[in-house]
């Protein structure tokens, strides 16, 4: 099980963040939250990393406001400075991490999986990054920015990433010279998102997981 712990920004700034440790020798991973904040699930995803093997740190990108509602997430959503937590958060979380470990990897879910390829086409220091079916406009990030290896995991019947969403990326990327690793599922949006079960596909979600797994041990 994890902890909380202070991380301190470029800035100066501080905040919290959730950490788990599988040991100095092992690589790590950044867990970006969903749009609803570093709540339980997130935390447990963390964990799970740490069970494979991986150093796992979830950022508090909303520092410490947590919602279950949907208008409250996405006015939250709305109000976060992406690129304050692009240059900010995940750099003080990167930074925390390389200082464990060189060989770290940044991931996340939905408003995590936009700032995922924020952080991987603006930021250097990551050797892999993994995108659950979120992706931010290209005002914000362009995927052809990004360099390292990626991964995606998609729902075919996702409203918001649609799949020409997701054709959109994959072709952006390739066309710059990058080989994206990307996957589509016969599921919803949120669909590893256990603690909702309207979406949730456990087949999926343990594909996805697997898959991810098998990536990020090749590149860490």
């Amino acid at each position: 099980m994890g902890r909380m712990i202070t991380l301190t920004r470029p800035d100066g700034g501080s905040f919290d963040g959730y950490l788990a440790e599988a040991g100095k020798e092992k690589p790590c991973v950044i867990v970006i939250q969903e749009w609803w904040g570093l709540n339980d699930h997130i935390k447990s995803v963390a964990d799970r990393f740490e069970f494979e093997g991986f150093n796992a740190l979830a950022p508090d990108l909303y520092h410490g406001r947590i919602t279950q509602d949907a208008d409250e997430a996405s006015h939250m959503m709305n109000g976060l400075d992406f690129p304050g937590a692009v240059h900010q958060d995940i750099v003080a979380a990167r930074d925390y991490l390389a200082a464990i470990n060189p060989a770290v990897a940044v991931m996340g879910f939905c408003m995590g999986g936009a700032l995922t390829i924020g952080a991987a086409a603006r930021l250097d220091g990551f050797k892999a990054a993994v995108c659950f079916y979120g992706v931010p406009p290209k005002a914000f990030a362009d995927p052809a920015d990004i360099k390292i290896p990626f991964q995606g995991h998609f729902g075919t019947r996702d409203d918001w990433i649609t799949p020409e969403v997701v054709a959109g990326l994959q072709a952006d990327m390739e066309k710059a010279g990058n080989a994206p690793d990307v996957y589509s599922y016969d599921a919803d949006h949120a669909f590893f998102n256990k603690t909702r079960p309207e979406v949730y596909d456990a087949d999926a979600a343990e594909q996805a997981w697997m898959r991810m797994m098998a990536f990020l041990r090749a590149n860490l």
